[in-house]
């Protein structure tokens, strides 16, 4: 009996979903990744390396521990496995982690923007501001210390400077409505700054009281 069918088929249905709806760039491309943390083991289960989303197994899913060590399964784990388990490091609370090459989020990597508070449901969920991790290459030693410094401001989202995004979350259905929030708030965002109008923004003292929950969420 496999203990970790359920995660295994539950990254599965993710993955596909969001591939299937472009988050990932090309429906049959094998960009992005999917990971989910098994109860609160020190055990992640994520997407393999260069296989396509549709065509995949649950024992396709590679089980590895907080060392990158595989645990289960045949093939090699995503290449940004390093950068998903520092999120699982230094997010305790974390359960999901996605990362995506989608559209809106995507534009803004190559232009180095944040995004400041716009919605207060996004503020609610993602935190404020959404911000732009500096570059590293996939798989490399820098992105994953630039993820780990950026996840200690307790949000749930990020811009990965000319690479996509990241987005986290208690769950994996929350950390697919995360994504779904932020590239809700780019698409509206980028739309916003080629108006050339000035911008509204959340009042400050909605911005802190969010801004304030998250920290309180992620711990010290």
């Amino acid at each position: 009996m496999d203990r970790f069918l359920a995660l295994r088929k539950s990254i599965i249905e993710v993955a596909q979903a969001l591939s299937a709806r472009g988050f990932f760039g090309a429906e049959f491309g094998t960009a992005g990744n999917v990971s989910a943390r098994l109860d609160k083991e020190e055990l992640v289960g994520i997407t393999p390396s260069g296989h396509a989303y549709q065509g995949l197994k649950s024992e396709d899913i590679c089980i590895i521990d907080f060392d990158q060590n595989l645990v289960s399964g045949e093939l090699g784990p995503s290449v940004e496995a390093g950068m998903h388990l520092s999120v699982y490091r230094n997010r305790p609370e974390t359960g999901a982690v996605l990362h995506t090459h989608q559209h809106y989020a995507s534009v803004l990597s190559v232009i180095n923007e944040p995004i400041p508070p716009l919605f207060d449901e996004v503020s609610l969920y993602l935190g404020d501001p959404i911000e732009v991790v500096p570059y590293g290459l996939s798989g490399s030693p820098e992105l994953m210390t630039h993820v780990a410094a950026a996840v200690g401001n307790g949000c749930n989202a990020y811009i990965l400077q000319n690479h996509g995004a990241l987005c986290v979350g208690e769950t994996l259905d929350k950390a697919v409505r995360n994504a779904e929030l932020l590239e809700k708030t780019a698409k509206v965002y980028y739309h916003a700054l080629c108006t050339g109008k000035e911008l509204t923004l959340l009042p400050q003292e909605i911005v802190t009281m969010f801004q304030d929950l998250h920290k309180a969420k992620a711990g010290p």
